[in-house]
């Protein structure tokens, strides 16, 4: 009998997980939730965890006010989580997306210099206009062109004291102390 005591409550007691173990079975499971709930917009990959205001600033291109203006004109809330979004919902924000219609002043390209159009641009059309745009004025060696190409900065910094990747190091040197002059016994 004092062994089937014995017996029992070793099969009552709950095997402990060592909490190294537990945590790292703890990041799996999250990790696996998240890769679950990625929600894919404009070439973009969105957190199903975020909320649409805030996954919104994901994109290039998209700051703050401009997701508030989408969340408005879509009517979702602010609050909801990209992965309890139905798919009607997230078309919806790409269209929205695409389609974006604001005021000049929030636009992203006013007044482009081709085509003199306003336009907002997303995503990777955004780094291609910019960086074509930086090609141009190296091209006809205006003067931010010129800080451009200088890898300088081009919008007025100040530059004697940052703006120091280039060259030699610009301070303050020692002088080197000329050796002691060497006695000599010249006794006659």
């Amino acid at each position: 009998m004092a062994e089937e005591k014995k017996q029992e409550k070793k099969q009552e007691k709950p095997v402990k997980e060592k909490p190294e173990k537990a945590l790292e079975r703890q990041k799996q499971e999250q990790k696996e939730d998240e890769y679950e709930s990625l929600v894919r917009i404009l070439t973009y990959d969105i957190p199903g965890q975020k909320n649409v205001y805030s996954g919104l600033t994901r994109i290039k291109g998209i700051s703050w006010a401009i997701s508030n203006a989408i969340c408005i004109t879509t009517g979702l809330p602010k609050t909801k989580k990209f992965s309890q979004l139905s798919k009607e919902e997230l078309k919806k924000l790409e269209d929205a997306i695409t389609h974006f219609k604001a005021p000049d002043f929030m636009k992203n390209r006013r007044s482009d210099p081709e085509t003199g159009v306003s336009s907002h641009l997303f995503g990777t059309e955004l780094e291609m206009k910019r960086d074509f745009d930086i090609k141009r004025m190296k091209k006809i060696k205006s003067y931010k062109g010129i800080r451009h190409s200088m890898k300088l900065p081009v919008r007025g910094q100040r530059t004697r004291s940052h703006f120091r990747t280039g060259g030699k190091a610009v301070g303050v040197m020692k002088k080197t102390e000329a050796p002691a002059p060497k006695k000599t016994n010249d006794k006659k």
